[in-house]
């Protein structure tokens, strides 16, 4: 189960003003489970996007590139988004790149809209064909209950070995008016920044120009999506899009109060979308969160949160609840900062203070470090003494259960 992680309700995800959602239940990879959605945008909305840095990115993930990109150009807006999930059609070739040209192809003709204005995605088992007939034959049905009050569905359709749906809304003023932002996103393993197996969408209906959500997208990944980590394994279809449809007259410049309002409101919309891809990772049972301080970059902050989220050796001891806290010292050290003086590291462990200045604390008690671990969340705080930089990134442990799961995913 999700570690402190509820269930959303349904009523609580704000309609986007402008945005409508259909779902469809396509026999993708088991029959009667919602496994297609169509995301219909009106005109002149905008969209930004963040991909993965997968050199073997699934073919979905290159026409998303290429739509993007050209409609910056064509004057060809990007109207609809076309996901699937139970296959990722990665790995799959010319084949796999023409079946998800198709698919935007047959939704385009659906719902009179050229396929360059489709962007389509796929989450699931990678190196296996994407059943094409199945998702283009589903496709009139997910049209069919397109609703703007339907994001719930919409989470759940995108769902792999996620074990609930992961939604959050959040609605602020600016300048008198009411600006919704609701997301949705997917993920529980093969979760890794750059980004991970995880798929989120984002819908406002502020008016955003397009250069300028596509600044703040890339942003927003680096402080939610590219902030979070469960195995350390980069998947091939990752991809983060923000929506912005206009509809609410309010439109957001590249600085001011409107524009720090809107920001600070879909960093805390897409974090919490990150988080809850943490709280359910395969088999997670403790939420981490590492905190970097007292660096002379970000980059090196985290570059040690990372070395610290991705060693089995901490994951595992905080999965037996072990304090075994030597493990986060070898991992700081051998995260790559060549000239660290390990003589002034601090580390934390929540309110316990467990090494000063490179070595045990004097008053450090393991039984403090054991109280720590035996909680399902977790704080890391370093400091590394060189700096005032400061990262953070939050994982979860590693279990029995993460093994099994993905040892019996394709069965």
């Amino acid at each position: 189960m999700p570690v402190n992680s509820p269930l959303p309700i349904a009523s609580e995800l704000k309609p986007v003003n402008g945005l409508r959602l259909g779902h469809a239940e396509a026999g993708i990879k088991r029959p009667g489970r919602k496994d297609v959605l169509v995301i219909e945008l009106p005109a002149g909305a905008s969209v930004a996007g963040v991909f993965t840095k997968n050199r073997f990115c699934a073919a979905p993930v290159q026409i998303c590139r290429e739509h993007l990109a050209a409609s910056q150009t064509s004057g060809k807006e990007i109207r609809a988004l076309v996901i699937n999930t139970g296959n990722a059609n990665a790995g799959t070739g010319e084949p796999g790149y023409q079946n998800a040209l198709r698919t935007c192809e047959e939704l385009g003709k659906l719902m009179k809209l050229d396929q360059e204005q489709i962007l389509p995605f796929s989450t699931g088992v990678i190196l296996e064909p994407l059943p094409v007939d199945k998702v283009i034959a589903a496709l009139p049905q997910a049209i069919s209950r397109l609703e703007s009050d339907n994001w719930f569905n919409a989470a759940e359709s995108i769902m792999t070995t996620d074990t609930q749906a992961k939604a959050f809304s959040k609605q602020v003023q600016i300048d008198g008016k009411t600006i919704t932002i609701t997301g949705i996103s997917k993920g529980a393993g093969m979760i890794h920044p750059n980004m991970a197996t995880m798929l989120g969408y984002v819908g406002t209906d502020a008016k955003v120009p397009q250069a300028l959500l596509q600044a703040l997208t890339t942003e927003v990944a680096d402080l939610s999506f590219n902030a979070i980590t469960i195995d350390g394994d980069t998947s091939t279809n990752d991809s983060f899009i923000v929506m912005a449809t206009g509809a609410s007259s309010v439109e957001i410049a590249s600085s001011g109060s409107s524009y720090d309002i809107f920001k600070q409101a879909l960093i805390e919309v897409s974090q919490q979308l990150a988080k809850m891809i943490v709280r359910d990772g395969e088999g997670a049972t403790k939420f981490i969160t590492i905190q970097i301080e007292g660096g002379k970059t970000e980059a090196e902050c985290k570059q040690v949160a990372e070395a610290i989220a991705h060693s089995p050796l901490v994951k595992t001891a905080f999965f037996a609840s072990d304090p075994n806290l030597g493990r986060i010292l070898a991992a700081i050290g051998y995260a790559g900062i060549a000239d660290l003086d390990v003589g002034g590291v601090q580390l934390w462990l929540d309110d316990v203070w467990v090494a000063k200045n490179g070595g045990r604390h004097p008053d450090y008690q393991e039984a403090d470090g054991q109280r720590v671990m035996k909680q399902a969340e977790i704080t890391i705080k370093a400091n590394l003494g060189r700096g005032q930089a400061s990262q953070t990134v939050w994982t979860c442990d590693l279990s029995h259960e993460y093994v099994s799961i993905n040892a019996d995913y394709r069965s």
